[in-house]
């Protein structure tokens, strides 16, 4: 339990950010980056992010989402509505997203407020789902406590059975947030410490940018 991790770090190399290089919209510089992670074998999922949230204790909490679509309007996940994070977003609809692609030293941090999508939408993706994902969002009341695994895995196989050559519904407490931002920070890893740090502050309709110090 006492070991020492003061040695642990790393000299990050890979490349540089400054101002005369990036794109003047957030979006675009985020599709750019975003590419390049997706195209890397390094990388599994680049649409992996920490989704961080104020709960309804008043306390900060982030956990990995998945990102599934990204547009001019904004970022959307999708998950239950009555889980944890959805009761935090909506008391609390002031969220942060942050991506870490480690094999390019970059990471993105955005800031913003959440809203749900509409119903029409989160049907569209829901019948995009794998049948067994479809299945694991109606089976799981998210968050709640339960007994033990096995009570989990005798729910899944009672749907199973019920809708065995049937469609599934999306369940109603189920669905997409689309998160508006209002803040954008990239962040590539530099030798010594010396990161850089471009972020991207909304103002009105156009967006103000500027160099922060590491």
């Amino acid at each position: 339990m006492n070991r020492d991790l003061h040695h642990y770090r790393k000299s990050y190399e890979h490349g540089e950010l400054n101002l005369q290089n990036v794109s003047e919209d957030p979006f675009q510089q985020f599709q750019e980056w975003f590419q390049k992670a997706d195209a890397s074998e390094a990388i599994e999922e680049a649409n992996a992010m920490t989704l961080s949230t104020v709960g309804e204790d008043g306390f900060p909490r982030g956990r990995v989402v998945l990102l599934k679509e990204f547009s001019k309007q904004g970022f959307v996940f999708y998950t239950n509505y009555g889980s944890e994070k959805g009761r935090a977003i909506a008391k609390h609809p002031k969220i942060c997203v942050s991506f870490f692609w480690p094999a390019l030293e970059q990471q993105v941090i955005i800031k913003g407020v959440a809203e749900k999508v509409s119903e029409e939408q989160s049907v569209a993706y829901f019948k995009k789902r794998p049948r067994k994902s479809q299945l694991g969002a109606l089976v799981s009341d998210q968050s709640e406590p339960i007994i033990d695994r096995e009570a989990l895995e005798t729910k899944l196989v009672a749907l199973e059975k019920q809708f065995e050559g049937l469609e599934i519904p999306k369940p109603k407490n189920w669905g997409g947030y689309l998160l508006r931002p209002s803040a954008f920070e990239f962040w590539q890893g530099r030798r010594s410490r010396l990161h850089d740090r471009i972020q991207y502050l909304k103002n009105g309709e156009t967006w103000d940018i500027q160099r922060v110090q590491p």
